[in-house]
């Protein structure tokens, strides 16, 4: 092909490109520009008693209520219904045919990752459960109704406590018989009483990003999950807990074992106790409870019997309630360590001082052994003095 001609095609390529993406453009920018209002759609919408009716009989209540939505985060950002809606465009609206609740809000999963996909993609239990098929797993609108869901962070990306709080009657819907154990526990009934300081649901299951709560990584992992809390100063100095909580714990033998698992072995089960094979999952109780607390003797007793099936009634005086050892509180614990605190660094101090001198005398010794012997000196017999006029006489006077 002549080179005139293949300039002349590359040119015609180069313009039917150019005038496809003006015309995609400008179709998106006249779309973009022609969607309805909000005040369109809720002319009718905010009708009450709407509902949809799916195959199976089931129904989904599609009355939104303009102050509602109003409050919403979604109404806040500016989103339009027609942006998640795209496809109910004029009326009647196109026929949809969803053969239950299910298949509806699984279609609308895509919808939400089209805004949140950095949420949408992050791994979870969840997630792999709805990949995997699972009709009961949850999806975004499970959790978030997306006519009223309000802002749940602040504008430091902390969660807002009032959201927060909310957290546990949400995940109820799935997980109802946990929530009723969760509502009747000591931390239960301050959230329910609106304290923003005690761990709700996603406090230690996290939000888009729950682990699988039976694995040995979580288990081993979830001393620390505790003593983000039972650490705390501030949190702990306003109910005169221990801040030692997690110290203590990790100063113990359980503690001590299930660190070293989780540093080195992170898949390893271990039946080593952590705090809630003592202190109960989501019905931890107040530790004076007569029933459950672990202030009392008999019910200490019995949590030690889960893996110490011997231990009799005295084993329970061993345990120190996660407080350090001082004057007031087992003193004599207290002062048994000092002495060993004391005595042992003399002793390892004094056997150091004992050996260093006893190698230091040992190599002295050696290096004096290899020093050269000095020559000796050949034997000599004395000489005799000469004789001069002096000896002369006196040996005469000796005659």
């Amino acid at each position: 092909m002549k080179p005139f001609a293949k300039s002349w095609m590359a040119l015609l390529l180069a313009g039917f490109l150019l005038v496809t993406l003006s015309s995609v453009a400008h179709a998106a920018t006249l779309s973009q520009e022609s969607l309805p209002g909000n005040e369109v759609c809720l002319a009718c919408h905010q009708k009450p008693g709407q509902v949809l009716t799916m195959d199976n009989g089931e129904q989904l209540y599609i009355t939104i209520l303009p102050e509602e939505y109003g409050k919403s985060i979604h109404a806040k950002s500016g989103v339009a219904c027609a942006m998640c809606h795209s496809d109910m465009f004029g009326y009647p609206h196109p026929a949809k045919d969803f053969s239950s609740l299910r298949a509806y809000r699984k279609q609308y999963q895509n919808t939400c990752k089209v805004c949140h996909a950095d949420k949408y993609e992050l791994d979870s239990v969840h997630r792999r459960a709805f990949e995997s098929g699972n009709e009961l797993a949850p999806t975004c609108i499970d959790c978030h109704n997306p006519h009223t869901q309000a802002q749940v962070k602040d504008e430091q990306g902390n969660l807002i406590p009032e959201e927060l709080g909310k957290s546990p009657e949400v995940c109820s819907k799935c997980h109802f018989g946990v929530y009723q154990e969760y509502e009747q526990s000591v931390h239960g009934k301050a959230a329910k009483a609106g304290n923003p300081d005690v761990p709700v649901c996603i406090t230690c299951h996290g939000l888009h990003v729950v682990e699988e709560p039976h694995t040995a990584q979580f288990r081993l992992a979830s001393p620390k999950m505790c003593g983000e809390c039972h650490s705390d100063p501030e949190i702990m100095g306003k109910y005169g807990l221990s801040t030692d909580v997690y110290n203590t714990y990790v100063a113990d033998f359980h503690g001590s074992t299930v660190t070293l698992f989780e540093r080195l072995s992170p898949d390893q089960q271990t039946n080593k106790a952590v705090c809630y094979d003592c202190h109960g999952v989501h019905n931890i109780g107040d530790v004076d409870d007569p029933v459950v607390g672990l202030g009392m003797k008999q019910n200490m007793l019995k949590a030690c019997q889960k893996c110490h099936p011997d231990a009799t009634e005295n084993f329970p005086d061993s345990w120190m309630s996660h407080y350090r050892p001082d004057r007031e509180k087992y003193p004599l614990v207290y002062y048994v360590n000092l002495f060993y605190k004391i005595f042992i660094p003399l002793v390892l101090g004094g056997m150091a001082v004992f050996v260093a001198s006893d190698v230091y005398h040992r190599v002295r010794r050696a290096l004096n052994r290899r020093k050269p012997a000095e020559p000796a000196q050949p034997a000599t017999e004395p000489q005799e003095k000469p004789e001069t006029s002096e000896t002369a006489q006196e040996s005469g006077k000796e005659e």
